[in-house]
Protein backbone atom coordinates (compact mmCIF):
# COMPACT_ATOMS: atom_id res chain seq x y z
CA UNK A 1 0.00 0.00 0.00
CA UNK A 2 0.98 3.63 -0.43
CA UNK A 3 2.05 5.79 2.32
CA UNK A 4 0.28 6.07 5.58
CA UNK A 5 -2.31 9.58 5.26
CA UNK A 6 -2.41 12.52 7.19
CA UNK A 7 -5.29 13.38 8.00
CA UNK A 8 -40.80 9.00 22.47
CA UNK A 9 -51.29 7.28 29.25
CA UNK A 10 -51.69 10.49 28.41
CA UNK A 11 -49.16 13.40 30.31
CA UNK A 12 -49.67 16.38 32.54
CA UNK A 13 -50.69 19.12 30.59
CA UNK A 14 -49.54 22.74 30.51
CA UNK A 15 -52.26 24.82 29.59
CA UNK A 16 -53.35 23.86 26.16
CA UNK A 17 -55.74 21.44 24.96
CA UNK A 18 -55.24 18.30 24.04
CA UNK A 19 -57.14 15.91 20.99
CA UNK A 20 -55.49 12.16 20.96
CA UNK A 21 -56.34 9.67 19.50
CA UNK A 22 -54.05 6.27 19.66
CA UNK A 23 -54.24 3.04 17.47
CA UNK A 24 -52.83 0.04 19.37
CA UNK A 25 -51.71 -2.64 17.10
CA UNK A 26 -51.24 -5.66 19.37
CA UNK A 27 -49.49 -8.20 16.32
CA UNK A 28 -46.62 -5.70 16.76
CA UNK A 29 -44.76 -7.32 19.57
CA UNK A 30 -43.19 -4.84 22.01
CA UNK A 31 -39.80 -6.08 21.60
CA UNK A 32 -40.00 -5.39 18.16
CA UNK A 33 -40.49 -1.57 18.53
CA UNK A 34 -36.83 -0.59 19.35
CA UNK A 35 -36.50 1.51 16.17
CA UNK A 36 -37.39 4.69 15.07
CA UNK A 37 -36.82 7.26 12.36
CA UNK A 38 -37.95 10.99 13.54
CA UNK A 39 -38.81 12.52 9.61
CA UNK A 40 -38.60 16.14 9.44
CA UNK A 41 -41.93 17.92 10.61
CA UNK A 42 -43.90 19.28 7.81
CA UNK A 43 -44.70 23.13 7.65
CA UNK A 44 -48.21 23.69 7.11
CA UNK A 45 -48.35 27.09 7.40
CA UNK A 46 -48.13 30.60 4.76
CA UNK A 47 -44.71 31.43 5.85
CA UNK A 48 -41.56 29.74 5.16
CA UNK A 49 -39.84 30.82 7.95
CA UNK A 50 -41.84 28.34 9.91
CA UNK A 51 -39.37 25.69 8.69
CA UNK A 52 -37.11 26.69 10.96
CA UNK A 53 -39.12 26.29 13.69
CA UNK A 54 -40.37 22.54 12.11
CA UNK A 55 -36.89 21.85 12.17
CA UNK A 56 -35.75 22.86 15.62
CA UNK A 57 -38.52 20.77 17.15
CA UNK A 58 -37.72 17.53 15.22
CA UNK A 59 -34.19 17.92 16.01
CA UNK A 60 -35.02 18.35 19.90
CA UNK A 61 -36.91 15.50 19.68
CA UNK A 62 -34.47 13.16 18.12
CA UNK A 63 -31.74 14.73 20.85
CA UNK A 64 -34.40 13.52 23.69
CA UNK A 65 -34.93 10.04 22.16
CA UNK A 66 -31.43 9.36 21.35
CA UNK A 67 -30.59 9.22 24.86
CA UNK A 68 -33.29 6.02 25.31
CA UNK A 69 -30.80 3.16 26.19
CA UNK A 70 -31.74 0.01 23.82
CA UNK A 71 -33.58 1.70 21.16
CA UNK A 72 -31.70 2.82 18.12
CA UNK A 73 -32.85 6.24 16.67
CA UNK A 74 -31.42 7.62 13.82
CA UNK A 75 -29.52 10.56 13.52
CA UNK A 76 -30.03 14.10 11.97
CA UNK A 77 -28.79 14.01 8.95
CA UNK A 78 -30.12 10.75 7.62
CA UNK A 79 -33.88 11.69 8.86
CA UNK A 80 -33.48 15.20 7.76
CA UNK A 81 -31.99 13.46 4.05
CA UNK A 82 -36.39 12.87 3.84
CA UNK A 83 -36.92 16.56 4.05
CA UNK A 84 -39.53 17.66 1.38
CA UNK A 85 -39.51 14.43 -0.21
CA UNK A 86 -42.86 12.26 -1.00
CA UNK A 87 -41.56 8.97 0.31
CA UNK A 88 -43.00 6.00 1.55
CA UNK A 89 -42.94 5.34 5.11
CA UNK A 90 -41.91 1.38 4.11
CA UNK A 91 -39.43 2.77 1.77
CA UNK A 92 -38.03 4.96 5.07
CA UNK A 93 -38.01 1.88 6.97
CA UNK A 94 -35.84 0.04 4.21
CA UNK A 95 -33.16 2.69 3.96
CA UNK A 96 -32.79 3.52 7.78
CA UNK A 97 -33.26 0.25 8.67
CA UNK A 98 -36.27 0.92 11.65
CA UNK A 99 -38.78 -0.54 12.46
CA UNK A 100 -41.03 2.71 13.06
CA UNK A 101 -41.17 6.03 11.86
CA UNK A 102 -42.38 9.35 13.81
CA UNK A 103 -43.87 11.69 11.44
CA UNK A 104 -45.57 15.51 12.00
CA UNK A 105 -46.29 18.78 11.66
CA UNK A 106 -46.98 21.75 12.54
CA UNK A 107 -49.50 24.95 11.28
CA UNK A 108 -49.22 28.42 12.78
CA UNK A 109 -51.57 31.02 12.91
CA UNK A 110 -50.29 33.90 14.26
CA UNK A 111 -49.43 32.91 18.06
CA UNK A 112 -51.53 29.95 17.82
CA UNK A 113 -49.88 26.28 16.59
CA UNK A 114 -51.63 22.79 16.11
CA UNK A 115 -49.14 20.50 16.09
CA UNK A 116 -49.89 16.38 15.38
CA UNK A 117 -47.50 13.44 14.99
CA UNK A 118 -48.02 10.29 14.47
CA UNK A 119 -45.95 6.72 14.83
CA UNK A 120 -46.00 4.06 12.06
CA UNK A 121 -45.34 1.33 11.37
CA UNK A 122 -42.67 1.04 8.66
CA UNK A 123 -43.32 -2.51 7.32
CA UNK A 124 -47.04 -2.00 6.50
CA UNK A 125 -47.57 1.89 7.16
CA UNK A 126 -49.64 1.25 9.62
CA UNK A 127 -50.89 3.72 12.69
CA UNK A 128 -49.13 2.59 15.98
CA UNK A 129 -50.67 6.05 17.58
CA UNK A 130 -51.44 9.70 17.09
CA UNK A 131 -51.73 12.57 18.59
CA UNK A 132 -52.43 16.38 18.22
CA UNK A 133 -51.66 19.39 20.33
CA UNK A 134 -53.35 22.94 20.20
CA UNK A 135 -51.03 25.40 21.82
CA UNK A 136 -49.65 28.81 22.47
CA UNK A 137 -46.36 29.43 21.10
CA UNK A 138 -44.87 30.55 24.35
CA UNK A 139 -45.42 26.71 25.10
CA UNK A 140 -43.36 25.53 22.31
CA UNK A 141 -40.37 23.74 24.37
CA UNK A 142 -43.18 22.19 26.54
CA UNK A 143 -44.51 20.63 23.29
CA UNK A 144 -41.53 19.17 21.95
CA UNK A 145 -40.64 17.83 25.80
CA UNK A 146 -44.66 16.53 25.34
CA UNK A 147 -44.00 14.40 22.28
CA UNK A 148 -40.25 12.79 23.16
CA UNK A 149 -42.03 11.07 26.24
CA UNK A 150 -45.32 10.30 24.81
CA UNK A 151 -42.93 8.09 21.88
CA UNK A 152 -41.17 6.63 24.72
CA UNK A 153 -44.72 5.70 26.80
CA UNK A 154 -46.21 4.22 22.98
CA UNK A 155 -42.81 2.23 22.42
CA UNK A 156 -43.37 0.97 25.86
CA UNK A 157 -39.92 0.95 26.66
CA UNK A 158 -39.15 0.02 30.85
CA UNK A 159 -37.20 3.03 31.96
CA UNK A 160 -36.41 3.90 35.71
CA UNK A 161 -36.27 7.22 36.44
CA UNK A 162 -32.57 7.76 35.25
CA UNK A 163 -32.93 6.44 32.11
CA UNK A 164 -35.79 8.64 30.81
CA UNK A 165 -34.70 10.98 28.26
CA UNK A 166 -33.56 14.45 29.28
CA UNK A 167 -35.20 16.83 27.73
CA UNK A 168 -32.51 20.02 27.13
CA UNK A 169 -34.42 22.57 25.18
CA UNK A 170 -31.47 24.68 26.31
CA UNK A 171 -33.29 28.07 26.23
CA UNK A 172 -36.48 30.00 26.40
CA UNK A 173 -35.88 32.41 24.37
CA UNK A 174 -37.49 31.32 20.82
CA UNK A 175 -35.78 34.05 18.74
CA UNK A 176 -32.13 32.53 20.15
CA UNK A 177 -34.07 28.68 19.25
CA UNK A 178 -34.26 29.93 15.82
CA UNK A 179 -30.88 31.63 15.36
CA UNK A 180 -29.39 27.74 17.06
CA UNK A 181 -31.19 26.02 14.47
CA UNK A 182 -30.51 27.76 11.59
CA UNK A 183 -26.62 27.19 12.41
CA UNK A 184 -27.18 23.52 12.99
CA UNK A 185 -28.58 24.02 9.53
CA UNK A 186 -26.04 25.40 8.11
CA UNK A 187 -23.56 23.58 9.78
CA UNK A 188 -24.31 19.94 8.54
CA UNK A 189 -23.81 21.47 4.94
CA UNK A 190 -20.31 22.18 5.07
CA UNK A 191 -18.19 24.18 2.95
CA UNK A 192 -18.90 27.75 2.93
CA UNK A 193 -22.20 27.63 4.52
CA UNK A 194 -19.99 27.55 8.00
CA UNK A 195 -19.22 31.21 7.46
CA UNK A 196 -23.18 31.53 8.33
CA UNK A 197 -23.61 28.66 10.50
CA UNK A 198 -21.39 30.89 12.73
CA UNK A 199 -22.48 33.50 12.06
CA UNK A 200 -26.02 32.41 13.71
CA UNK A 201 -24.40 30.42 16.76
CA UNK A 202 -23.60 33.85 17.52
CA UNK A 203 -26.68 35.43 17.42
CA UNK A 204 -28.06 33.09 19.39
CA UNK A 205 -25.53 33.25 22.13
CA UNK A 206 -25.98 37.42 22.24
CA UNK A 207 -29.70 36.66 22.79
CA UNK A 208 -29.38 34.02 25.27
CA UNK A 209 -25.62 33.93 27.01
CA UNK A 210 -26.83 30.67 29.22
CA UNK A 211 -27.77 28.78 26.16
CA UNK A 212 -25.31 25.82 26.06
CA UNK A 213 -26.09 23.71 23.76
CA UNK A 214 -25.70 27.00 21.47
CA UNK A 215 -22.28 27.81 22.66
CA UNK A 216 -21.00 23.99 21.39
CA UNK A 217 -22.41 24.11 18.22
CA UNK A 218 -20.74 27.80 17.80
CA UNK A 219 -17.13 25.92 19.23
CA UNK A 220 -17.59 23.26 16.63
CA UNK A 221 -19.10 25.38 13.73
CA UNK A 222 -15.18 27.47 14.57
CA UNK A 223 -13.15 24.54 14.49
CA UNK A 224 -14.41 22.83 11.16
CA UNK A 225 -13.67 26.90 9.22
CA UNK A 226 -10.26 26.00 10.45
CA UNK A 227 -10.34 22.26 9.12
CA UNK A 228 -11.79 22.94 6.13
CA UNK A 229 -9.03 25.98 5.59
CA UNK A 230 -11.53 28.89 5.61
CA UNK A 231 -9.86 31.07 8.03
CA UNK A 232 -6.32 31.13 9.52
CA UNK A 233 -6.11 29.28 12.75
CA UNK A 234 -5.97 32.48 15.13
CA UNK A 235 -9.15 33.35 13.61
CA UNK A 236 -11.29 30.44 14.79
CA UNK A 237 -9.30 28.60 17.04
CA UNK A 238 -9.38 30.62 20.17
CA UNK A 239 -12.86 31.57 19.76
CA UNK A 240 -13.94 27.65 19.43
CA UNK A 241 -11.67 27.13 22.76
CA UNK A 242 -13.37 29.99 24.66
CA UNK A 243 -17.16 29.25 23.21
CA UNK A 244 -16.50 24.54 24.25
CA UNK A 245 -15.42 26.28 27.77
CA UNK A 246 -18.33 28.37 27.82
CA UNK A 247 -20.72 25.70 27.43
CA UNK A 248 -18.79 23.16 29.81
CA UNK A 249 -19.30 26.42 32.51
CA UNK A 250 -22.74 26.46 32.06
CA UNK A 251 -23.62 22.54 31.38
CA UNK A 252 -20.71 19.89 32.24
CA UNK A 253 -23.26 17.11 31.68
CA UNK A 254 -23.61 18.18 27.89
CA UNK A 255 -22.43 15.43 25.98
CA UNK A 256 -22.12 17.76 22.66
CA UNK A 257 -20.11 19.93 24.94
CA UNK A 258 -17.22 17.49 25.65
CA UNK A 259 -17.25 16.67 22.20
CA UNK A 260 -16.57 20.33 21.09
CA UNK A 261 -14.12 20.26 24.12
CA UNK A 262 -12.59 16.96 22.41
CA UNK A 263 -11.70 18.78 19.33
CA UNK A 264 -10.62 22.27 20.71
CA UNK A 265 -7.86 20.45 22.63
CA UNK A 266 -6.91 18.60 18.93
CA UNK A 267 -6.83 21.85 16.82
CA UNK A 268 -5.90 24.38 19.40
CA UNK A 269 -3.93 22.26 22.28
CA UNK A 270 -2.70 19.86 20.19
CA UNK A 271 -2.99 17.82 23.47
CA UNK A 272 -3.73 14.04 22.21
CA UNK A 273 -4.43 12.99 25.61
CA UNK A 274 -6.99 15.98 26.60
CA UNK A 275 -8.41 15.43 23.61
CA UNK A 276 -9.42 11.49 24.21
CA UNK A 277 -10.61 12.11 27.51
CA UNK A 278 -13.29 14.06 26.43
CA UNK A 279 -14.35 12.05 23.29
CA UNK A 280 -14.66 9.06 25.54
CA UNK A 281 -16.37 10.80 28.34
CA UNK A 282 -19.07 12.41 25.90
CA UNK A 283 -19.80 9.14 24.11
CA UNK A 284 -20.35 7.85 27.84
CA UNK A 285 -22.86 10.57 28.26
CA UNK A 286 -24.60 10.05 24.67
CA UNK A 287 -23.22 6.91 22.83
CA UNK A 288 -25.51 7.31 19.86
CA UNK A 289 -23.71 11.04 19.04
CA UNK A 290 -22.48 10.32 15.72
CA UNK A 291 -20.26 13.52 15.47
CA UNK A 292 -18.16 12.17 18.22
CA UNK A 293 -18.14 8.88 16.96
CA UNK A 294 -16.70 10.23 13.23
CA UNK A 295 -14.35 13.14 14.91
CA UNK A 296 -13.34 9.94 17.03
CA UNK A 297 -12.72 7.79 14.67
CA UNK A 298 -10.75 10.30 12.38
CA UNK A 299 -8.90 11.15 15.62
CA UNK A 300 -7.60 7.54 15.59
CA UNK A 301 -6.38 7.50 11.79
CA UNK A 302 -4.31 11.25 12.35
CA UNK A 303 -3.07 11.73 15.52
CA UNK A 304 -3.82 7.69 17.88
CA UNK A 305 -0.38 6.81 16.21
CA UNK A 306 -1.70 3.34 14.11
CA UNK A 307 -4.79 2.48 16.24
CA UNK A 308 -6.43 2.55 12.61
CA UNK A 309 -8.63 -0.34 13.12
CA UNK A 310 -10.19 1.60 16.00
CA UNK A 311 -10.72 4.14 14.31
CA UNK A 312 -12.65 2.23 11.65
CA UNK A 313 -14.86 0.65 13.98
CA UNK A 314 -15.64 4.63 15.25
CA UNK A 315 -16.68 5.75 11.63
CA UNK A 316 -18.38 2.61 11.23
CA UNK A 317 -20.66 3.05 14.06
CA UNK A 318 -21.46 6.45 13.22
CA UNK A 319 -22.80 5.39 9.25
CA UNK A 320 -24.86 2.53 11.41
CA UNK A 321 -26.16 5.51 13.09
CA UNK A 322 -26.69 7.88 10.09
CA UNK A 323 -26.57 5.36 7.49
CA UNK A 324 -27.51 8.06 4.63
CA UNK A 325 -25.06 10.76 6.10
CA UNK A 326 -22.75 11.75 3.59
CA UNK A 327 -20.72 13.13 6.49
CA UNK A 328 -20.59 9.74 7.92
CA UNK A 329 -19.51 7.60 5.34
CA UNK A 330 -17.01 10.24 3.83
CA UNK A 331 -15.38 9.78 7.81
CA UNK A 332 -15.71 6.13 7.03
CA UNK A 333 -13.70 6.47 3.95
CA UNK A 334 -11.08 8.31 5.36
CA UNK A 335 -10.90 5.85 8.03
CA UNK A 336 -10.07 3.05 5.58
CA UNK A 337 -7.61 4.78 3.76
CA UNK A 338 -4.85 3.29 6.05
CA UNK A 339 -6.63 0.12 6.25
CA UNK A 340 -8.07 -0.90 2.44
CA UNK A 341 -7.38 1.80 -0.31
CA UNK A 342 -10.25 -0.49 -2.41
CA UNK A 343 -12.74 -0.33 0.48
CA UNK A 344 -11.91 3.76 0.81
CA UNK A 345 -12.41 4.01 -2.89
CA UNK A 346 -15.80 2.15 -2.56
CA UNK A 347 -17.12 4.23 0.43
CA UNK A 348 -15.82 7.67 -1.41
CA UNK A 349 -18.14 6.43 -4.24
CA UNK A 350 -20.84 5.40 -1.82
CA UNK A 351 -20.33 9.10 -0.64
CA UNK A 352 -21.01 10.95 -3.77
CA UNK A 353 -23.73 8.83 -4.41
CA UNK A 354 -25.49 10.13 -1.62
CA UNK A 355 -24.27 14.25 -2.72
CA UNK A 356 -21.91 14.35 -5.37
CA UNK A 357 -21.04 17.43 -4.26
CA UNK A 358 -19.90 17.25 -1.24
CA UNK A 359 -17.03 17.85 -0.99
CA UNK A 360 -15.23 15.33 1.79
CA UNK A 361 -16.51 12.68 -0.06
CA UNK A 362 -14.54 14.40 -3.03
CA UNK A 363 -11.81 14.70 -0.92
CA UNK A 364 -11.46 11.32 -0.03
CA UNK A 365 -12.06 10.01 -3.41
CA UNK A 366 -9.14 11.35 -4.86
CA UNK A 367 -6.78 10.15 -1.41
CA UNK A 368 -8.14 6.90 -2.43
CA UNK A 369 -7.23 7.04 -5.92
CA UNK A 370 -4.01 8.15 -4.78
CA UNK A 371 -3.42 5.31 -3.15
CA UNK A 372 -4.48 2.96 -6.00
CA UNK A 373 -1.71 5.23 -7.58
CA UNK A 374 -4.29 6.85 -9.91
CA UNK A 375 -3.18 10.08 -10.09
CA UNK A 376 -4.31 11.28 -13.36
CA UNK A 377 -7.73 10.08 -12.43
CA UNK A 378 -7.41 11.52 -9.04
CA UNK A 379 -5.97 14.83 -10.68
CA UNK A 380 -9.30 15.35 -12.64
CA UNK A 381 -11.34 14.64 -9.53
CA UNK A 382 -9.62 17.32 -8.21
CA UNK A 383 -9.79 19.83 -10.69
CA UNK A 384 -13.23 19.44 -11.13
CA UNK A 385 -13.92 19.36 -7.10
CA UNK A 386 -11.83 22.98 -7.17
CA UNK A 387 -14.17 24.33 -10.08
CA UNK A 388 -17.73 23.47 -8.67
CA UNK A 389 -16.37 23.78 -5.07
CA UNK A 390 -14.07 26.78 -4.56
CA UNK A 391 -10.23 26.69 -3.96
CA UNK A 392 -10.25 24.84 -0.17
CA UNK A 393 -7.17 24.82 1.23
CA UNK A 394 -7.84 20.69 2.03
CA UNK A 395 -8.51 19.91 -2.52
CA UNK A 396 -5.46 22.38 -3.22
CA UNK A 397 -2.61 20.69 -0.99
CA UNK A 398 -3.94 17.02 -2.14
CA UNK A 399 -3.85 18.48 -5.67
CA UNK A 400 -0.90 19.76 -5.68
CA UNK A 401 0.47 16.07 -4.02
CA UNK A 402 -1.29 14.54 -6.92
CA UNK A 403 0.71 16.51 -9.36
CA UNK A 404 3.73 15.76 -7.56
CA UNK A 405 2.79 12.13 -8.00
CA UNK A 406 2.46 12.27 -11.54
CA UNK A 407 5.17 14.45 -12.35
CA UNK A 408 3.61 17.80 -12.66
CA UNK A 409 6.28 19.54 -10.59
CA UNK A 410 5.59 22.90 -12.08
CA UNK A 411 1.92 22.52 -11.49
CA UNK A 412 2.48 21.03 -7.87
CA UNK A 413 5.12 23.63 -7.12
CA UNK A 414 2.71 26.32 -8.72
CA UNK A 415 -0.61 25.06 -5.98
Amino acid sequence: MAETPRYIETLPRRGYRFIGTINAVAELGVQAIRSIAVLPFLNLSADPENDVFCDGTTEEIISAVSQIQNVHVVARTSAFAFKGKQVDVRTVGQKLNVQTVLEGSVRRVGDHLRIASQLVNAADGYHLWSEKYDLAMKDVFAIQEEIANAIVQRLEVTLDSEQRPLFRAGTDNLEAFRHYTQGRSLFFQRGPHLIRSVEHYRRAVALDSNYALAWSGLADAYNLVFFYGLARPDACLPYAKEAAQQAMALDPSLAEGHTSLAMCHLFHDRDRQSAESEFLYSLELKPRNSLARMWYGLFHLQWAQGRFEEGLAQTTQAVQIDPISPNARAFQALTYLAIDADRSLATALETLQIDPNFFPGQWAHLTALNLQGRHTEAAEVGEAAIRLLGRSVWMLASLARTYAYSGRRADSEAL
